[in-house]
């Protein structure tokens, strides 16, 4: 099987079930935002010396594959994607936020994104969350119906990228770089 099909050499694509979009729409951004974080994820997974929290991450990186394939289906997503799992992971996210808090010193003042390498890839996997939570954002200023779990979900996972920051600074034995 070939991965190129060359229907897209003149800037558009298709989206699931088949409608052609420009490459430039605010809903290819959107998407090609989240394969973005899904990339970083994995290079984060890839650096991160901490088996329970790459778990955590790997099961992520399903999440927004889910995430992402939604965003890029025009009409009945759920169709082809299951948004319940999602918002169950949204649960288990914010657990798992509260439990990484537990461990934590008090926040006092702003964080620098630093540290150790995983600590900073998961501020790049924060940033990229932001800006990809941006863009789904413009496609609602666009009319384009974006399910609240999915809002919910993609608040929730920049959070967590910055309480895993912190945490595995501490697993590391660095240092919060701080203002």
């Amino acid at each position: 099987m070939k991965v190129y099909t060359k229907t897209g050499d003149k800037g558009s694509t298709s989206l699931v079930g088949g409608q052609r979009v420009r490459k430039s729409s605010v809903r290819i951004s959107a998407y090609g935002d989240v394969d973005e974080l899904n990339s970083f994820v994995g290079l984060l997974i890839s650096k991160n010396s901490d088996s329970e929290s790459n778990s955590f991450l790997t099961n992520i990186q399903r999440d927004l594959f889910t995430v992402g394939g939604y965003l890029a289906t025009e009409g009945d997503a759920e169709k082809y994607f299951d948004l319940s799992k999602v918002q169950e992971s949204t649960e288990v996210m914010e657990k798992e936020i509260d439990r990484i808090s537990e461990l934590l010193p008090r926040l006092r003042a702003f964080i620098l994104p630093g540290g150790c390498e995983s600590s900073c890839l998961s501020h790049v996997c924060r940033t990229v969350c932001r800006r990809t939570e941006r863009e789904i954002h413009k496609m609602i200023d666009e009319g384009i119906d974006v399910d609240e779990r999915v809002l919910a979900y993609m608040n929730r996972l920049s959070d967590y990228f910055f309480m895993l920051s912190r945490r595995l600074n501490q697993i590391e034995g660095d240092n919060d770089i701080i203002l």
